[in-house]
């Protein structure tokens, strides 16, 4: 093949290469609500951030949680891993890509014979020969079709897809720490409360016992001021067990053993009912990780389609060699020499019993799949904001009612008490509203945790935390 046939045939390909086969990705048109259903519509204000839009640290005000979650964020396992496969799918982009390219690779050959011993030897055959050879040798496969271009926006959204999957990890990984805080806070407010309540039946038992002494009141009433204190003390070495695994947790989210925690504020003290906007659920489509990940997988299943078809069509390589050489023959040398060759190679599929065709459905398949888990997605993400919406009104709502039952039982208690003192009535009495008011403390303390855990998981739902990058993670 000469030069001038050789590079024409390259223009060519070059020229061709503009052809792009499968279709080219449309995001799917989903239907999704004007509101959520615990909210209002509202009409998007220019410039204004919805919840979802602020960054954690403006959620979460604690000096003390945000020193914890900057750490989660620095040395978590799961999140150096999901940065890992970031780095997995950039390499394999690289890779997919120069598929595209020629391949050059320098080639040295040095090959020497010689004859040793036998008889003598022919005047026509050399004593010995050396044959020095260098050049570069090349292969393409020409993109007609674009099968390489198709193959690498796959690529390319595979590493997208992995981009979103670790800022998933990063909004969970807020969500889990913060959870965890608050819950380490409210232990140590049941243990606070658990203490107190040992201290204060103490005293009941000791006033008991001096008026059973004085003849006042009977060992029945002892007995009961005993059960009292047996009730508070049981429930202190459980809490202290859930602090020291809270604890734990919070450490190995940290990347460290197991170790203490530091304290901030206290649990009244961490969050307040959301008061900002909470956006559309058309937001979500932007906004949510999870979201944003099914779409890429969606775009690299697409592709795909494009890839396969490409089968269908003439395949073209061009090899060949470029280089000098020259000989040395029997001490004469002859050279150098330059030289060219070219190989190319033209392929069409004729008989392959379907496997093309199969190819193409499998794609289409994966593609039809990764468009329905998008559209599931979508309208799991919008459920799990609505379900966060109805959580944090409505068990506001009960915190605010258990608030009432907790000061309505610690009056009736010290009226109970009063009562007792002065023999209008038994102990009885005292008994059951001590037991009412201290279960509704603990339960008080329930209802705050829940409210706050309301309010992280619809910061969470709404897929806010991961926006701002406030710590340089490496795997």
């Amino acid at each position: 093949m000469t030069r001038r046939p050789f590079f024409m045939l390259c223009a060519v390909g070059l020229v061709a290469a503009g052809c792009t086969l499968g279709p080219d990705y449309r995001r799917p048109d989903v239907e999704v609500p004007a509101a959520y259903r615990e909210a209002e519509a509202e009409a998007p204000t220019p410039g204004a951030k919805t919840l979802g839009d602020l960054e954690w640290w403006t959620i979460f005000q604690d000096p003390e949680l945000q020193e914890l979650i900057r750490t989660t964020l620095a040395a978590n396992y799961d999140l150096r891993v999901a940065v890992s496969r970031i780095l997995q799918a950039q390499s394999q982009l690289t890779i997919t890509r120069s598929q595209q390219f020629p391949t050059v690779n320098a080639q040295v050959d040095a090959p020497y014979s010689g004859l040793v011993g036998g008889s003598e030897r022919p005047a026509t055959v050399p004593r010995d020969s050396f044959t020095p050879e260098g050049g570069l040798s090349f292969a393409w496969e020409l993109d007609l079709w674009g099968k390489f271009r198709r193959a690498t926006e796959s690529a390319r959204a595979q590493l997208l897809a992995s981009e979103e999957v670790r800022n998933g990890v990063v909004t969970s990984l807020i969500a889990q720490v913060a959870q965890a805080y608050f819950n380490l806070r409210a232990f140590d407010l049941d243990l606070e409360i658990s203490r107190r309540t040992v201290d204060s039946r103490e005293q009941s038992v000791e006033l008991v016992r001096a008026r059973l002494e004085g003849g006042v009141a009977g060992i029945l009433d002892l007995q009961q001021a005993q059960t009292l204190l047996y009730t508070a003390t049981k429930s202190i070495p459980d809490t202290e067990r859930q602090i020291a695994e809270t604890e734990n947790l919070i450490s190995i989210l940290q990347g460290k053993y197991p170790g203490p925690i530091p304290r901030g504020r206290p649990l009244g003290r961490q969050l307040a009912p959301p008061t900002g906007p909470i956006g559309l659920p058309s937001a979500l489509l932007a906004r949510r990780p999870d979201v944003r990940q099914a779409e890429q997988q969606l775009v690299a299943a697409n592709a795909q389609i494009g890839v396969a078809t490409t089968q269908f069509y003439p395949q073209v390589l061009l090899s060949g060699f470029g280089g000098v050489n020259g000989f040395v023959i029997s001490g004469q040398s002859f050279g150098p020499f330059g030289f060219l060759s070219a190989l190319p190679v033209v392929s069409l599929p004729l008989f392959n019993a379907g496997r093309v065709q199969a190819g193409v459905n499998l794609a289409e398949a994966q593609t039809q799949e990764a468009a329905i888990r998008y559209q599931q997605t979508i309208q799991q993400a919008v459920r799990e904001v609505s379900d966060a919406l109805v959580d944090v009104r409505k068990l506001q709502e009960v915190r605010v009612e258990q608030e009432k039952l907790t000061r309505t039982l610690g009056d009736a208690s010290q009226v109970a008490r009063q009562r007792y003192e002065g023999g209008v009535s038994s102990y009885l009495e005292v008994l059951d509203t001590e037991r009412q008011f201290f279960q509704a403390e603990l339960d008080l303390t329930t209802a705050q945790l829940n409210e706050m855990s309301a309010i992280v998981q619809l910061y969470k739902a709404l897929g806010g935390g991961w926006q701002a990058d406030l710590v340089s993670v490496n795997p």
